[in-house]
Parts: structure tokens; C-alpha cells; sequence
């Protein structure tokens, strides 16, 4: 709830032209001659404050939410700067319905903390471990298995899907994540050898 409560204010404070320029390095030291340099804008800046940004994420939790209870999507509310209070308003009003009858509630906290901490680690200049790519989640799923790509932050040894839900925590579950995955690649060129 605290978290959601803040997600306006940190907003409010990325979503400045001083942030979006604060550190940003001009391409060469000379004049061009207009009287309106080019901006080179941080992009972790205006990857949140842009389109499919914060006011996108939480909309699609809150839609999502609004879809179970059976009430009509809401429409976007303006800017993101005007819908961003409204969204987090919303989601702490019903975090309580949803965490006693909303199945893939979970989920949907995993995202509202992994924003807070990206809106609050940027408001705050910290600088945050990066994400790689570790390969398809190999969880069993009703077609087969999820499939969906799965990252690694850089500084822990935790790896969650935001598709099923599965989780791999520590080297000895990083192990089995990477046999399950093998297993799957190995599953896959068998089926396109039997195919071909």
C-alpha cells in the first residue's frame, strides 16, 4: 500500500525535463549554429514517463482487476501525469478484493514493486544492477511449456516469470532452471526432425 501511494510522487519527480536531461552528454562540444541544441534525453527516463511507460503499466493491472470484477474498462484519463494518480488510487482502493480473490495477484505486486523500485532508484539517482536475458521459461503449461523470456537482475540469484509464475531462487534451482531449459530445446528439435 505505501508503495502504491508513492508511485505518484516519484512520478511527478522523473517527470521533469531537468531529470529527463540530468547527466545526459551533449554529442560534441561545438556549435551547430541553431539556437535550439539537440536534447540527447535519458532513455530509463523516458521509457517510464513515455508511452507504455508507468501510466500503461498500471493500467493494465487496473484493467485487468476492472475485467474480473465485471465493471467496464475504464478509459485512459488524459496525460500519464493525470492518469498516474488516478491508477494508483484505483489499485490501492481494491489491493485488499484482490488479494483475497484475485488469483494472479502476485503477479501484479511483482510489477508495481519492480516499478516503485525503478521510479524510486531513478528519483534518487541510484544506479540499479542491470537485467540480461537467460533464456525461455520451461515451466509446464497447458500447450506444451510457457516459453515466455525470462531476465536475471545482475546483482541476485533470483529468477521469477511473470507469465506462470515460476520461480528458481539460488545456483542449485539456477541449475535445474538450465536443465529444464535444455531439456525443453532438446523436446523442440525432436518434435521439428519429426516434423521435417
Amino acid at each position: 500500500m505505501t508503495r502504491l501511494a508513492e508511485l505518484p510522487g516519484l512520478y511527478r519527480q522523473i517527470d521533469t525535463t531537468a531529470m529527463l536531461m540530468r547527466g545526459a552528454r551533449r554529442a560534441g562540444g561545438g556549435t551547430s549554429g541553431s539556437k535550439t541544441p539537440p536534447i540527447p534525453p535519458r532513455l530509463e527516463i523516458l521509457s517510464l514517463v513515455g508511452p507504455g511507460g508507468v501510466a500503461a503499466r498500471l493500467s493494465a493491472i487496473e484493467d485487468s482487476w476492472r475485467q474480473t470484477l465485471g465493471w467496464t474498462i475504464a478509459p485512459w484519463r488524459g496525460s500519464p501525469a493525470q492518469a498516474v494518480p488516478e491508477l494508483a488510487r484505483f489499485l490501492a482502493t481494491n489491493l485488499l478484493w484482490a488479494c483475497e480473490r484475485y488469483e494472479p495477484v502476485g503477479q501484479d505486486i511483482d510489477e508495481l514493486r519492480k516499478l516503485h523500485g525503478e521510479l524510486k532508484a531513478l528519483a534518487s539517482g541510484e544506479k540499479r544492477a542491470g537485467r540480461v536475458g537467460i533464456g525461455a521459461c520451461p515451466a509446464p503449461a497447458e500447450d506444451g511449456w510457457c516459453g515466455q523470456p525470462l531476465t536475471a537482475a545482475t546483482d541476485n540469484h533470483r529468477v521469477h516469470c511473470r507469465t506462470c509464475g515460476a520461480r528458481w531462487d539460488g545456483l542449485a534451482e539456477w541449475r535445474e532452471l538450465r536443465a529444464a531449459q535444455e531439456a525443453v530445446a532438446a523436446e523442440q528439435a525432436q518434435k521439428m526432425e519429426a516434423a521435417a
